[in-house]
């Protein structure tokens, strides 16, 4: 695994099956874990798109971090959400802005 940061995309969408109250337990759990991202002086860009079931997340972040940022959402959104990591072979715009 490499130590380079580099930017990722998580995409999650809402699945077939979830009702609202799934979603009002899980919000406050990712929004704490998306301060906790924060809190430690990381950038992370997210919201949803138009279709109000799809969002959004782009962050940078080494592949062991991006991998341990995922497998705590994972645990958050397991049977609520489906969700998606990808490496975005972008330019890496957030180690510019948080310079």
């Amino acid at each position: 695994m490499s130590d380079e940061k580099r930017p990722w995309v998580l995409v999650s969408n809402i699945s077939k099956d979830t009702n609202p109250q799934d979603l009002e337990r899980i919000a406050p759990q990712v929004s704490a874990l998306v301060d906790e991202w924060q809190s430690q002086g990381r950038i992370m860009w997210s919201g949803s798109f138009d279709n109000h079931a799809s969002s959004m997340a782009v962050f940078e972040a080494t592949e062991q971090e991006a991998k341990e940022f995922f497998k705590k959402y994972e645990n958050i959104c397991s049977g609520v959400l489906s969700y998606y990591l990808y490496q975005w072979d972008a330019m890496p715009i957030l180690s510019v802005l948080a310079k």
